[in-house]
């Protein structure tokens, strides 16, 4: 494995991930598997799996702590926090740009422009399935977990379904230990300091927004503890976090500054900045930063206001999972010394390799069922196997494509 000689050069990679990842999670980690571990090397697949099964398991935006994960196995506590800020910055920016100037965007326009992107991601999905089937399901008992793991997320339409089907199948191979060889364990003490950041970051934030809940001049606060509380709690990335976003900030009226009880956002408003969230690179929680910054709109705030707004829900959105990531990779590498612990990770590759597979099913039916779609899924896929162009060129080329027919 190539050897980390620049901090620089990672973040640059990151930074070209940010603005090149189009989507969702289960695509990030197709971007991910080519640029960090094929090409660069900055981690095996292997490794890359497990962290990406760890923070399946894990509340908060799952491609984000595993981006972030890959920086802390890198360089430690700081490398991670560059590679989370880099990371969220292009799409958490653009979003709040969007909230100051929703007027001038159009869901239909945005839908024409990146007609070809979702296809293609996709397509990528289906070439991570392929590859990670590849190396990581090697015997029956694997596809054998593979192919439930698959049927099951497709068929349960719940957040929950995915940290339960990890786990059962890490349980499963658990038992095959002995097959595994010692090794030798060392005592390790637990760094419990980011779980209990985590949980007091929570309590605080629950009780100052309670205290404020009647004064309008505290609503940036009342923001972050709302984000904050809903990063803490949903399993499933963004497409779970937005019809909590519409029930709290569309379809429940609160009261504004003169005392009126309307919604932050209407319903067109909300739709316009989820179609906007879903076109862009970069992870799908940067659509708090939008819902921020046009809830202080809505209640009188100007310029400034509304930008405090969307950075205060954008750092309560990603701020939890960091925490938590943070705290189970550093007790990670000692865990898998446990050599059921080790045994468990047969299960878990293989069950991930199946989530993915069923991803890019799930992913391509609300699409259009049309040849032209056949075409691109199968084109980027093909592109993907065949040739060594990177992931981030196949994507911009369907978007400027989808640009000048708009």
């Amino acid at each position: 494995m190539a050897k980390l000689t620049s901090y620089t050069a990672f973040l640059k990679d990151v930074l070209l991930l940010s603005v090149s990842s189009f989507g969702g999670p289960q695509a990030h980690l197709a971007h991910f598997q080519k640029v960090l571990a094929q090409k660069k090397q900055y981690v095996t697949e292997a490794e890359l799996v497990e962290l990406n099964a760890l923070c399946q398991v894990l509340p908060g935006p799952t491609s984000t702590q595993t981006i972030s994960a890959v920086g802390y196995k890198l360089g430690g506590p700081n490398l991670a926090y560059l590679t989370l800020l880099i990371w969220m910055i292009p799409s958490v920016t653009i979003m709040t740009v969007a909230g100051l100037l929703i007027g001038s965007y159009d869901s239909k326009e945005v839908s024409v422009a990146t007609r070809f992107i979702q296809p293609m991601a996709v397509g990528l999905v289906a070439y991570a399935a392929y590859t990670f089937i590849h190396k990581m399901v090697q015997t029956k008992r694997a596809a054998a977990i593979m192919l439930g793991a698959a049927v099951i997320s497709f068929f349960v339409k719940s957040p929950f379904v995915f940290p339960a089907i990890l786990l059962i199948a890490g349980c499963i191979t658990a038992f095959n230990y002995k097959a595994h060889p010692r090794e030798e364990k060392k005592k390790f003490d637990v760094p419990w300091a980011n779980f209990f950041l985590w949980v007091g970051v929570l309590v605080v934030a629950a009780v100052v927004g309670a205290v404020t809940k009647n004064n309008p001049d505290f609503l940036p606060v009342r923001l972050f503890e709302n984000f904050y509380r809903n990063g803490s709690l949903i399993f499933g990335g963004g497409q779970v976090l937005t019809p909590l976003l519409h029930t709290e900030f569309v379809q429940y009226a609160k009261p504004t500054i003169d005392g009126v009880r309307e919604p932050y956002l209407s319903n067109q408003e909300f739709l316009s900045g989820y179609a906007l969230a879903q076109s862009l690179p970069g992870p799908v929680f940067s659509f708090s930063s939008y819902v921020g910054a046009l809830a202080m709109h809505s209640r009188g705030f100007g310029l400034g206001g509304q930008i405090v707004g969307g950075i205060m829900s954008a750092i309560g959105i990603f701020l939890p999972g960091t925490f938590l990531i943070f705290f189970m990779v550093r007790i990670w590498e000692s865990l898998k010394k446990f050599r059921p612990i080790r045994a468990s990770l047969d299960g878990i590759n293989a069950a991930s390799a199946g989530l993915i597979a069923a991803a890019a099913v799930i992913l391509f039916e609300p699409l259009r069922q049309d040849w032209l779609n056949y075409l691109i899924v199968l084109s980027t896929f093909s592109l993907m196997v065949f040739t060594k162009l990177p992931s981030w060129a196949v994507i911009l080329g369907g978007l400027i494509l989808g640009l000048l027919i708009s």
